[in-house]
């Protein structure tokens, strides 16, 4: 990624070229030996403990990104040593491993705080599956608070989030264009953060003292939006009972921002075209002319280049409109900050429900990222939010997700399971539905479906393979 001021600005945390930084804790020496052996070869750096005890010690001494922990040791149980990582690190990803997995065993160490939970003897593939998301979740929560404390210090972002290359870039032409009196016009699909980028704009300006004033032109009727924008003096209207200032003397030496201007009507663009022009209008039903200084923030989610070929959008306007264009990428275009904004707004509304701190489980992480999320960042605060309303533990887990999310046999897999099945045989049958779920949407293409899940073709090929899933005719390769 090149770097770019902001990038600068914000110190990643200090590694080297491991991958992370994993602790082991099992009384089974071949046990520690075995995953050191494999984590190392896949490049992170390994620390081990042969018991809860000195597990607790290496915690106290250094900031692990992972811990390994396991269920059943024979000094102090791994449950215990749970309950007490999550006394000194709520946030913290804990894997627990065990050679008895039983769904109460997953239950139980699920809602002490684990992150996941791996039965013996594991699939290597899938655990280090699970250590690479559980490590990236663990860092991606750091990266909230530092994005946090550094976006509030500098820029006032305080409410957006983001890491990916197209936000480093917003956040650096932010930076650039508000200092300036220029218009600016934010393009993007609803639920993108064009008003949270408008706010940012005007609290770095020389304005940042004075109104901010949004109004959804979207949402009013042509008579009262311009009364809301103008005002109006007594008797202008037939319910004009009493003389009303407008929105533009209201953010005088301010800021306006009018959302979905696309929608707004040709008559109404001339007034908003004269207000740009000469920075003066008049009240509705009034004769003087009021003079102000305002900033205007135009935002739309429609093409208005093509309103515009179809004489529903002013020209002049639009040209107006568009000195400075930031177009906001949605959010299947920077997936990269799922795991930071889902991770933010966790923390937001646990506090705002007066919930202990909560952290996203490995398994429910997969579909956020997994999914296209058509509303964008308002989707998933609405996601997040009922998730977090909903959990019990200490986890957030892939049961508090909606259906069209996970699939309704993946959730049906975790919660209508077997009295007497093992942990494993419940996840065995949770990933054939998946998988075949996947294959039935890509038409049985394997390789389509390996492109789906991001993993190689030859993998995937082996987990049909084991999970004895049958491949139907193809209906497209």
């Amino acid at each position: 990624m090149p770097e770019t001021a902001f990038s600068r600005l914000v110190s990643p945390r200090e590694e080297t070229s491991s991958l992370g930084l994993v602790l082991i804790i099992d009384d089974e020496t071949a046990i520690r030996e075995s995953l050191q052996t494999l984590l190392e070869l896949e490049g992170y750096t390994v620390d081990t403990a042969g018991d809860g005890e000195e597990g607790l010690a290496r915690l106290a001494e250094r900031p692990y990104d992972l811990v390994l922990l396991d269920f059943a040791m024979t000094e102090r149980n791994g449950i215990e040593v749970l309950r007490e990582i999550r006394e000194r690190d709520v946030e913290l990803a804990v894997i627990m491993i065990t050679a008895y997995g039983t769904v109460e065993n997953a239950v139980n160490a699920m809602q002490a705080g684990a992150t996941n939970f791996i039965q013996k003897p594991w699939d290597n593939e899938k655990l280090l599956a699970d250590v690479r998301t559980a490590v990236g979740q663990r860092r991606a929560e750091a990266e909230v608070i530092q994005l946090k404390r550094a976006l509030k210090q500098r820029y006032n972002f305080e409410h957006i989030v983001g890491r990916s290359e197209p936000m480093l870039r917003i956040f650096d032409l932010v930076a650039q264009v508000a200092p300036s009196r220029s218009t600016v016009l934010l393009q993007g699909e609803s639920g993108t953060g064009k008003e949270l980028i408008a706010k940012a704009i005007h609290m770095n300006s020389p304005r940042k003292d004075q109104a901010f004033v949004p109004v959804n032109s979207g949402s009013m009727p042509t008579d009262l939006l311009e009364s809301t924008l103008f005002g109006h003096v007594k008797g202008a209207f037939t319910s004009a009972i009493a003389s009303k200032k407008g929105l533009f003397e209201m953010a005088d030496r301010g800021t306006l921002f009018l959302d979905e201007i696309g929608t707004m009507g040709l008559e109404t663009q001339a007034k908003i075209l004269r207000v740009l022009q000469d920075r003066k209008f008049m009240h509705l039903g009034a004769v003087n002319e009021i003079q102000v200084d305002v900033r205007i923030i135009a935002a739309t989610n429609v093409d208005l280049r093509q309103q515009v070929k179809e004489g529903r959008f002013r020209e002049d306007l639009f040209y107006r409109l568009n000195v400075i264009t930031i177009d906001l990428p949605p959010l299947r275009q920077r997936k990269n900050d799922v795991p930071l904004l889902a991770q933010y707004f966790v923390q937001k509304f646990a506090e705002e429900n007066g919930k202990p701190p909560l952290h996203i489980s490995t398994d429910a992480l997969r579909p956020l990222m997994d999914y296209d999320w058509p509303g964008n960042v308002r989707e998933l605060e609405n996601v997040i939010e009922r998730a977090v309303v909903l959990a019990n533990g200490a986890s957030l887990t892939i049961d508090l997700l909606p259906d069209n999310m996970v699939g309704r046999g993946a959730k049906l897999a975790l919660m209508e399971h077997r009295p007497d099945a093992s942990l494993f045989e419940v996840m065995e049958d949770c990933e054939r539905r998946i998988i075949t779920d996947m294959l039935e949407k890509c038409g049985w293409s394997q390789t389509e479906a390996a492109e789906q899940f991001r993993i190689p073709l030859s993998t995937l090929n082996q987990k049909i393979k084991r999970l004895n899933i049958e491949i139907r005719k193809k209906g497209r390769e």
